[in-house]
C-alpha cells in the first residue's frame, strides 16, 4: 500500500493542470489568500473521500482474495488503463496538432478576479480525479490499528499537497524572489504542458496496471 501511495501522491503532487492553476492564483491581487484557500479546500477533499473509504471498511483491510480487494484492484487497473489511453490520445492528437499551446491570457485575465470563495472551489474542480479514485482504491487497504497505516495516509495527503504548500510557503516568505521564478514556471508548464501530461499519464498509467495485474493474480 505505502509504495502505490507514494506512487499517485507523486503523480498528483506534479499534476501540470493543477500546479499551472495554483501558479497562476498566486499570481492574482491577493494571491497569498486565496492560494491558502485553495490549499485548505484541496485538503478538506482528499480527507472527505479517505474518510469515507474508511468508513466503508471500518478500518480494517478486506482479506486476499476476497471481492472488495479485488474490486480494489479492479479499480485501480482501470484507472491505469484509461490513463494510458489517455495518455496516447493526447499526444496522438498533440502530434497532429503541432504548434505551439494555446495562450493562457485568457484564463489568467478571469482568475485575477475571482474571490476566496471561487479560489476554494476551484480546487476539488483541478484535482486529477483519476488518481485520486486510484488512491482511495488503494487506501481500502488500510489497516488503522496500526499506527504505521495513519502515518501513510498522513504522508500521502502531505506528498499530494507538497508542490503547493512549497509555493505557498515560498510566495509567502519571498515574495519578490518567489514571483520571478513562479512566472517562469508557469511560462515553462504552458509551453510544455501537453507533453508532461502525456508523460505522466503513460508512465503512472502502466505502473497501475503492472502492479494491479500482480495484485489480481497473485
Amino acid at each position: 500500500m505505502v509504495l502505490d501511495l507514494v506512487l499517485i501522491g507523486l503523480a498528483i503532487a506534479v499534476f501540470p493542470l493543477s500546479v499551472t492553476a495554483f501558479v497562476l492564483v498566486l499570481s492574482t491581487e491577493g494571491g497569498i489568500w486565496k492560494g491558502l484557500v485553495f490549499i485548505l479546500s484541496w485538503l478538506a477533499c482528499f480527507v472527505a473521500v479517505l474518510a469515507l473509504v474508511l468508513l466503508s471498511t471500518g478500518g480494517e483491510p478486506p482479506a486476499p482474495d476476497s471481492p472488495p480487494s479485488t474490486a480494489s484492484s479492479a479499480v485501480k487497473l482501470a484507472v491505469g488503463v484509461g490513463l494510458v489511453g489517455y495518455g496516447w490520445r493526447r499526444h496522438v492528437r498533440r502530434g497532429r496538432a503541432g504548434g505551439p499551446p494555446a495562450s493562457s491570457g485568457g484564463l489568467t485575465a478571469r482568475l485575477d478576479r475571482i474571490s476566496l470563495w471561487t479560489a476554494a472551489g476551484l480546487a476539488p474542480l483541478l484535482q486529477p480525479w483519476g488518481l485520486v479514485a486510484a488512491g482511495a482504491a488503494t487506501v481500502v487497504e488500510a489497516d488503522l490499528s496500526e499506527t504505521s497505516a495513519y502515518l501513510a495516509l498522513f504522508g500521502y495527503c502531505v506528498l499530494a499537497t507538497s508542490s503547493l504548500l512549497a509555493m505557498e510557503v515560498y510566495a509567502t516568505f519571498v515574495p519578490r524572489s518567489a514571483h520571478a521564478r513562479l512566472g517562469r514556471l508557469r511560462d515553462w508548464l504552458q509551453r510544455h504542458q501537453d507533453q508532461a501530461i502525456v508523460t505522466l499519464a503513460l508512465v503512472v498509467g502502466l505502473l497501475l496496471v503492472s502492479r494491479s495485474i500482480h495484485q489480481l493474480v497473485s
